[in-house]
């Protein structure tokens, strides 16, 4: 337990047996104001200096967090029982999901653009899907806008893996697509979170996988995929930069920050990971992604912050922090892997330094 968990206070949950009946025992330390809770609670038992229990019937995880969460870490790993989800059956043609691979697409990719041909084939079932017309492709698309609600994003995306069916498997013409219409994307303004909000958030992880996480993906600009992907070796101290596989298979470097750097050896000789910088429950295997959303969520809420945080935020931040520091957008650009420099170019929207120094001309009606 590190010093910032014992201030907090920790609540470790534990599965137990007694006269046939199942029970939760619940742990405690370093806060007063546990005990008081528990001794409030209906069904709670307090069985000891530092311990109490409760039915396992009326026990349930999502209200015992809520209620206990602002006042100490909670160690639920023994009693929370993971479902796995049942594995989803996808009808590609023959060659489609072989080509990705052999095209080298990331993980995600192949695995939307398998969801998505494979819900085509579903929709198109009982018919020939090479001897579809541009309008039954047309028709489709308007079927999952005006009835299912895609998103515009989804929207291309669905029509990218349809694309890739009848130009690269089939090897048919570019323009065989010419009458599908792409829906236009509004850009908008990234949105980032302030300093004092992401040290905020930072003060509320007390685990130390979890700190080296969030805080790399601030301190490198990382994207959610990149810090999952990381290995040891990606972390090079001598030169104090993060190497990075980014989209498109493409490499870069990005800061390493000297104070993360003496987090991630302990957390190194704490874990000791055996292929992935940061695993999951089980060794070799890189870190959920949903876990990772889950805990910045639950970090933030934690903190105080009441509007919506997701991971991706935090690498909008580290842009607009480094151009408020003074950094030029050619440099921030090779940190982030833009490819195009308008890319990046959005942050002086998100940046409010040089905003502060333009002069309001309400205060010069005076003068005039």
């Amino acid at each position: 337990m590190d010093k910032a968990q014992r201030q907090r206070g920790s609540i470790v949950l534990h599965k137990e047996e007694k006269d046939g009946v199942d029970y939760v025992r619940i742990e405690y330390a370093g806060n007063g104001a546990i005990p008081l809770l528990l001794a409030q609670d209906t069904g709670v038992e307090m069985t000891g200096k530092d311990s109490a229990c409760m039915a396992a019937a009326v026990f349930k995880l999502s209200d015992f967090y809520d209620r206990y969460s602002p006042h100490a870490y909670i160690d639920y790993s023994q009693v929370y029982v993971r479902h796995p989800r049942p594995k989803r059956e996808y009808t590609l043609p023959e060659g489609y999901l072989e080509l990705l691979e052999q095209k080298r697409y990331s993980p995600s990719t192949i695995k939307t653009y398998r969801a998505y041909f494979s819900d085509f084939v579903e929709y198109h079932k009982g018919r020939n899907i090479d001897r579809l017309k541009v309008a039954d492709i047309n028709r489709y698309i308007l079927y999952l806008v005006n009835e299912k609600k895609i998103s515009v994003s989804q929207q291309n995306m669905r029509i990218n893996a349809i694309k890739f069916y009848y130009e690269q498997v089939k090897g048919g013409k570019r323009q065989y697509y010419g009458g599908i219409t792409r829906a236009k994307e509004y850009k908008t303004v990234p949105e980032v979170l302030s300093k004092n909000e992401i040290k905020r958030i930072l003060d509320q992880l007390s685990n130390i996988k979890h700190h080296c996480m969030i805080s790399l993906v601030y301190s490198a600009g990382l994207r959610r995929s990149e810090l999952l992907n990381l290995t040891p070796k990606d972390i090079n101290s001598e030169m104090m930069s993060v190497r990075i596989m980014g989209k498109g298979k493409k490499c870069r470097y990005s800061l390493l920050s000297p104070k993360l750097l003496e987090e991630l050896r302990r957390y190194f000789r704490e874990y000791r990971p055996k292929k992935w910088l940061f695993e999951g429950e089980t060794p070799g295997e890189p870190y959920s992604a949903s876990a990772l959303v889950k805990v910045l969520k639950e970090a933030a809420q934690r903190a105080g912050i009441k509007h919506r945080v997701h991971v991706h935020m935090l690498r909008h931040s580290f842009a607009t922090h480094l151009l408020e520091q003074g950094t030029d957008l050619h440099t921030i650009q090779e940190l982030l892997g833009h490819n195009d420099i308008k890319t990046t170019a959005i942050y002086l929207h998100t940046s409010n330094a040089h905003k502060a120094k333009i002069p309001n001309p309400l205060d010069s009606l005076d003068d005039s």
